[in-house]
């Protein structure tokens, strides 16, 4: 790999940051929305297959008695 200057490798970053398009306010808030949305969704599920897990589990433990 070839030895860069500190002043070449600064140039470089900042034309590589030049090529980034940053989203708008309108796309962030929908993607947070989703990601709320998604958050929601896997708590609601994980949640009632830990309710079911649990209804199983306390079946089993009261065969025995």
């Amino acid at each position: 790999m070839a030895k860069v200057t500190p002043g070449a490798f600064i140039r470089q970053v900042r034309q590589e940051a030049s090529k980034v398009t940053w989203p708008t306010r309108k796309e962030t808030m929908v993607t947070t929305g989703m990601v709320f949305v998604m958050v929601f969704l896997a708590s609601a599920f994980f949640f009632a297959v830990d309710q079911g897990i649990q209804v199983v589990i306390k079946q089993i433990l009261t065969l025995g008695s």
